[in-house]
């Protein structure tokens, strides 16, 4: 069972009487379906509806731990605080040494992922370093199986305030809910969802040679129709326009990253297809 440390992964803590409600109907994610043992995706958006800070986010007894990377984390909390007018909740930074994921063996004694869950990986998410846990794996492994898994991450696959929760498969991995109230952005995503207007998605890439580096468009007859995210060789993420992709693939026009010729596919977990011209996005 593959361990990694995460050092720049680090823990927020809300407690307080209040703190599932203000979490509740604050962020993108439902808190009050959230079962024990598991960390769900979640994010804080704008009023505009676009991801203002992203994070994993499961339950420590009566208290919440978010998740987040070190650099969004004292933002986050200064944004959380100026939400919290007078809710009996308390926001503080956790004192755990980062992060530990574990998978492969199907077992689970963490928080399991539920993102990775959707992708049929077994994941689980452990504050700091627990004791029994020997750290035997690189980052890198770790990050060739997210890329793999089609689990896309901000700063290497998007940025923040530039992405809908659709984009980034929000909506497929218990990150979005579209059945509790009301919510910082929630108006916005919910006309997505209910329109079918989601054009952007993250996809797959492959080539036969490594790929350029990231932020490089990917190209179908001279016009963008995304940009690579993560790459790790051959392989990568891209964010794309979907219906873009779909009608060149159908009229046979390559698409490519520079002057490597991808391939572009979705993460099969998603039940998401390239749309043509006469086809609707699947929501």
């Amino acid at each position: 069972m593959p361990a990694v440390h995460l050092s720049s992964r680090q823990l927020i803590r809300v407690s307080g009487v209040d703190a599932r409600d203000f979490l509740h109907s604050l962020i993108t994610t439902d808190i009050e379906s959230l079962p024990e043992r598991t960390a769900r995706p979640g994010a804080l958006l704008t009023p505009q509806g676009k991801i203002l800070f992203d994070f994993m986010i499961s339950r420590d007894g009566d208290d919440f731990l978010i998740e987040t990377d070190a650099a969004q984390r004292d933002a986050l909390m200064r944004r959380l605080t100026m939400y919290k007018l007078r809710a009996a909740v308390t926001i503080a930074a956790d004192d755990a040494d980062g992060v530990t994921v574990t998978w492969g063996d199907g077992s689970v004694t963490g928080a399991a992922d539920a993102a990775f869950a959707k992708a049929g990986v077994t994941l689980s998410r452990y504050p700091g370093k627990p004791e029994g846990i020997a750290i035997d794996a690189s980052e890198a492994e770790y990050e060739t199986l997210r890329v793999a898994s089609g689990i896309p991450a901000s700063g290497f696959d998007y940025a923040l305030q530039d992405a809908f929760p659709h984009d980034v498969l929000l909506d497929k991995t218990d990150g979005l809910s579209f059945r509790k109230g009301c919510y910082v952005g929630q108006e916005v995503v919910s006309r997505m969802q209910h329109r079918g207007t989601a054009r952007r998605r993250v996809a797959l890439v492959t080539s036969e040679t490594a790929l350029p580096v990231s932020g490089t468009d990917i190209m179908a007859g001279g016009k963008p129709v995304g940009t690579l995210g993560s790459v790790l060789g051959n392989k990568g993420l891209a964010i794309v326009r979907i219906d873009r992709v779909g009608d060149a693939i159908a009229n046979g026009i390559p698409l490519t990253a520079g002057d490597v010729t991808v391939l572009l596919s979705l993460p099969e977990w998603t039940d998401l297809s390239f749309p043509t011209a006469t086809q609707e996005a699947e929501p």
